[in-house]
């Protein structure tokens, strides 16, 4: 019989940490924790292998689970001294997900289960508090009514308000026993009102219907779109987690907090959290209440008034802080933590590895190595090489001038500025448009995934540093200010009140994440640094990375980007994006317009000199470094007017008839000018552009060589070949030019001429091509559109949907298709190195910035990647995870 539910608990743990994927991460670390000997609430998991089965099955369960799951309950029963659903004795239960990555706030949890009119009448004598279990006994209505029964939350919300306004109260704190016993009817009966049936009063029917929300909360739009933005498989399913109920709102000697064991937002070795007395979990996450800092010095450090748990309840601080240090020396990283005292007793709820900025993976990684706990190599692995991206973005610069509007707590760092936006359908339509947007909410839930995915940041009013707007903002590396309390948002309106003044949708604002600041209008931001512990740490990666990291750039801004980046080289620079600045544009076109050879080389002689002129700045700011330069590649229709304004005002310039220069640019279009006349098609059908290119190249690098006596290394590529007849003929031209200019010069050049490989042909013929080229490039943008035939400007309108339904799992020009382009690079690589074993190869497409493909190209030995400069550290440092992937499965 297949084993459907493992026990957690004293004495009966049948899990273990190693079991995520069946238990999902928080089963596994209850049951890891048990077996430490934590205080831990008994419970069971019900596996994801049951959430596979129940959509496999058609949203059925497998025929032994109610059996398992009545088993666990007694078992849970005796170790409580309690019976599930006894009038006089109830066993009360949460039950949550649990995923096997963490997604929080994504799915859905049901507390307090169990209650009903007979068993909160037990729970009000046991703990001879009528309020608290009428409180419970509302809260078990309203949450159970939202995420099982699908009747809206804000009813029970607004039935509270009209009460607290009918009776003169203001907190939800001020309603008495008696106050939530009538509460409790209005719920009943509007929950009764929108179904048409009573709530249910069963506790076995509100366990499967707590069961079934929360494996129907793993197919919820809000946790497909984490899952798409996360790149997490929808086969995985969730575990259930079902625990015997403890209640942190059972009086002054109750609390409920959420902590973790370093600062998430910095990185801090010091106990970091907060925590609410006389209340539930979700009050703390839900920013309902602000909550209290856990440490004195957290306390004095945010100027509160409010005390620490550390002063409160030194004793349950102790016990906790040792708990703390307990989990982290076990799973060796940062935990984050969910705990309950009960009358004085602590309950530890959750444990797991925390989610963090990329300030503070950086900085607890390398500490965590200085200290001897992890290897560098281990802390290599932990930071993932996309979110560097987060280091990317600007800060405020110190010496801006900022009209301060509020301050809230500076929930996930960075800067952001751009138009106010009250939700997040809006926020999405305006990131179409392209336009940059703050998401402003009262707080944020996690049906608004997509608008924080598409706003530049987010502000809330209320929340604290572990609110769902802070959690989900740090992990998606956007700058947050949360529970700046002093702002006013009219929701309805669509206005924010900040200072005494108003603001409405489209005025514009900056947040700072880092100090929490609230800014009227666009501040002047600033890039930060690349040292302390990110250069060490890449200092680290660069040690243990084979493969060489270079930067697609043509100009000296990207050029300088890159190298402070650690470029090692330039792998593409796309000559022709130096033909559309000035006057250039316009000697380009006298030359694609000319009807003479002499005219066109008229043109190019004036493009000449601003040719060299670019190489020159480029190989001075790359000394010897190698630098691969790409000759014209787009078809020639791409550099002509064409509007009628347009090709009038050049018709007028170079002194000849609009409807005869009109006519000569509809004689170039192209039905299909990816696969026309471009590329050496180009060079074969115009050898003067290669003859001027060449010149300008070997110039600039004969001039660069005298002046600051080094080597310069340009590598000339000659893109699009599928014939080596192709590439010789271009060539030629190439190494004639070479020799003309160093006889001019009287310089020997060091340079080498090879191509792109971006046809099918190019790779299935690469031993014989090699045989005259003496490097690859791949360009693998153009190789994935010629093997599958997609054109990337078109792929977006229909590729998701190949994705929804399976048919491919990663967007292939996103993550490089290994097994059909990626076959064609290895049989390239493979057979090029037979023809000249030292050939070098690399890639040059946008893949070069990709993880994933980087590993590809590790494994398949290529010499070096190139990316856009802004993922160099992305390329670094998944370079060196590779490597080291590479040695943990044995492939390399």
């Amino acid at each position: 019989m297949t084993k459907w539910v493992y026990i957690f608990g004293e004495g009966v743990t049948d899990g273990d940490a190693s079991m995520r994927n069946l238990l999902g991460g928080k089963g596994a670390n209850l049951a890891e924790m048990a077996r430490l000997g934590l205080p831990v609430p008994p419970g069971f998991t019900i596996t994801t292998e049951v959430c596979t089965q129940y959509y496999k099955g058609g949203e059925s369960y497998p025929s032994e689970l109610d059996a398992q799951i009545n088993a666990a309950l007694e078992t849970v029963g005796k170790l409580t001294g309690r019976t599930f659903g006894d009038p006089a004795n109830p066993l009360l239960l949460s039950v949550r997900s649990g995923a096997r990555v963490s997604m929080p706030g994504m799915m859905d949890t049901v507390l307090n289960l169990g209650l009903n009119d007979t068993t909160v009448a037990a729970l009000a004598k046991e703990s001879n508090d009528e309020r608290f279990a009428y409180d419970s006994y509302r809260r078990f209505i309203q949450m159970y009514s939202d995420v099982v029964l699908n009747v809206d939350g804000d009813y029970f919300e607004e039935i509270i308000e009209d009460y607290k306004d009918e009776h003169d109260l203001v907190l939800d704190t001020d309603l008495s026993a008696e106050d939530w016993k009538k509460v409790v009817v209005l719920f009943k009966a509007k929950t009764e009102e929108e179904l048409g049936k009573p709530f249910p009063d069963d506790p076995r029917e509100q366990l499967w219907g707590a069961i079934g929300a929360v494996f129907g909360s793993w197919m919820l739009p809000r946790a497909q779109t984490y899952r798409r933005l996360h790149d997490l498989p929808s086969d995985w399913g969730t575990a259930v987690n079902v625990q015997a109920m403890v209640f942190g709102n059972m009086g002054d000697d109750s609390a409920t907090g959420v902590a973790f064991s370093r600062n998430p937002s910095n990185g801090e070795n010091a106990l970091y959290g907060e925590y609410l007395i006389n209340a539930q979990g979700e009050d703390v996450v839900a920013g309902i209440r602000t909550p209290q800092d856990i440490t004195e010095a957290a306390r004095i450090a945010a100027g509160s008034d409010k005390p620490s748990l550390e002063a409160t309840m030194p004793q349950m601080y102790q016990q906790f802080a040792e708990a703390c240090k307990k989990l982290e020396t076990h799973y060796r990283d940062m935990q984050d933590m969910e705990f309950t005292i009960e009358r004085g007793k602590l309950w530890m709820l959750q444990t797991r590895n925390g989610k963090r900025t990329l300030k503070a993976a950086l900085k607890i990684a390398v500490d965590m190595a200085d200290e001897g706990v992890i290897s560098k190599e281990e802390a290599v692995k932990r930071i993932d090489p996309t979110s560097l991206d987060q280091l990317l973005h600007p800060t405020i610069d110190p010496d801006a001038e900022i009209d301060e509007l509020a301050t809230g707590l500076p929930a996930s760092p960075g800067a952001a500025s751009g138009a106010i936006v009250f939700n997040s359908d809006e926020a999405e339509a305006e990131k179409a448009d392209g336009k940059a947007v703050v998401l402003c909410r009262v707080e944020t839930s996690p049906e608004d995934i997509h608008g924080m995915h598409a706003a530049e940041g987010i502000l809330t009013s209320r929340g604290g540093m572990t609110s769902h707007a802070a959690v989900v903002a740090r992990g998606m590396g956007k700058p947050c200010v949360a529970g700046a309390g002093t702002i006013r948002m009219d929701m309805r309106n669509e206005v924010m009140v900040a200072d005494g003044r108003t603001f409405k949708k489209g005025d514009i604002i900056t947040i700072d994440g880092g100090s929490g600041q609230v800014i009227a209008g666009q501040v002047k931001m600033r890039q930060p640094e690349l040292s302390g512990d990110f250069k060490k740490l890449m200092q680290w990666a660069d040690n243990i990375r084979r493969l060489r990291v270079r930067t697609n750039a043509e100009t000296p801004t990207d050029v300088k980007v890159a190298l402070s980046f650690g470029a090692e080289g330039i792998g593409l620079c796309r000559t022709e994006h130096m033909f559309f600045d000035g006057d250039r544009i316009t000697s380009v076109r006298e030359m694609i317009l000319a009807d003479t050879l002499q005219e066109r080389r008229a043109a190019l002689d004036k493009l000449l000199p601003m040719q060299r002129g670019d190489f020159i700045e480029i190989f001075e700011l790359m000394d010897d470094l190698p630098v691969t330069i790409r000759l014209l590649d787009p078809p020639l229709h791409e550099f002509l007017p064409k509007t009628d304004a347009e090709i009038a005002e050049v018709a007028k310039h170079m002194g000849v008839d609009a409807e005869d220069l009109k006519e000569r640019a509809e004689e170039l279009h192209e039905f299909n000018p990816m696969l026309g006349n471009r590329g050496c098609r180009l060079l074969i059908s115009y050898p003067e552009v290669a003859e001027m290119q060449a010149r300008a190249i070997f110039e600039a690098a004969a001039e660069v060589s005298k002046s600051r006596s080094v080597q310069v290394k340009p590598e000339v590529m000659v893109p699009l070949v599928g014939l080596k007849a192709e590439l010789d003929e271009v060539k030629q031209r190439i190494e004639a030019m070479a020799e003309a200019v160093e006889a001019e010069k009287g310089i020997k050049l060091d340079y080498s001429i090879g191509t792109m490989i971006e046809l099918p042909r190019a790779a299935l013929q690469s031993e014989e091509i090699a045989k005259s080229a003496e490097f690859f490039s791949f360009g693998t943008n153009d190789l994935t559109q010629t093997t599958f035939g997609i054109s990337r400007d078109d792929a977006g309108s229909f590729l998701g949907k190949y994705q929804e339904k399976g048919l491919i799992e990663k967007d292939p020009f996103i993550t490089l298709d290994s097994d059909g382009v990626g076959e064609l690079i290895k049989h390239a690589a493979e057979h090029g190195r037979k023809t000249r074993p030292n050939i070098k190869l690399g890639i040059c497409g946008e893949h070069g910035g990709d993880p994933a493909s980087i590993a590809f190209c590790e494994e398949t030995g290529l010499d070096y990647v190139s990316c856009s400069p802004f993922r160099v550290p992305v390329a670094r440092l998944a370079a060196a995870q590779a490597v080291l992937k590479g040695a943990d499965t044995g492939t390399l």
